[in-house]
C-alpha cells in the first residue's frame, strides 16, 4: 500500500480498502486481527490514511449519540449465512464498542446534517507528503 500511495491517483483505491479492513476487524471476531494489530503493520503512509479514517468515523458516531440517533445492534449483522451478503455487509458497517452497528446510513446523515463529508482524499496530500519517500 505504501508503493501505492505515492501516486495521488490511488489513494480513493487504498483509502476504500482501508475503509473496509476497518470495518471488518471493528466486530472484534476471533478471525480477524483486531484494529490495534492491523495498524501496528501498516506504514507511514497508510497510517495516516487509517487515521483520517478512524477520525471521520468517531465524528460521526459521535454525532449520532449527540443528535441522538438510535443505532441498531450488530448481533443480527454477524451471524448472516450468505457468504457474498456477509462480505457487503461485514466491510459495509462498523461495530462499536457499544455493540451497536454504525454504517453508510449514519454517515450520510452526518455528512447531510454537517456538510463533513467522508475524506476527500485530496487532503491526504499534505500529510502523505510530511511521512516523506518510502
Amino acid at each position: 500500500m505504501e508503493e501505492l500511495l505515492g501516486d495521488e491517483s490511488n489513494y480513493e483505491f487504498v483509502v476504500s480498502l482501508l475503509e473496509n479492513i476497518q470495518n471488518l476487524v471493528s466486530h472484534g471476531l476471533d478471525m480477524f486481527w483486531s484494529p490495534d494489530e492491523v495498524y501496528a503493520l501498516l506504514g507511514p503512509r497508510s497510517a495516516v490514511c487509517w487515521g483520517t479514517l478512524t477520525g471521520f468515523w468517531i465524528a460521526v458516531a459521535d454525532w449520532c449519540a449527540r443528535t441522538g440517533l438510535s443505532l441498531e445492534p450488530v448481533e443480527p449483522l454477524l451471524t448472516i449465512q450468505n457468504e457474498q451478503l456477509k462480505v457487503l455487509l461485514w466491510t459495509g458497517n462498523r461495530t462499536l464498542s457499544t455493540g451497536e452497528k454504525l454504517g453508510l446510513a449514519q454517515a450520510v446523515r452526518y455528512e447531510k446534517a454537517n456538510g463533513a463529508s467522508i475524506p476527500g482524499y485530496s487532503h491526504l496530500a499534505v500529510a502523505l507528503r510530511s511521512t516523506g519517500p518510502q
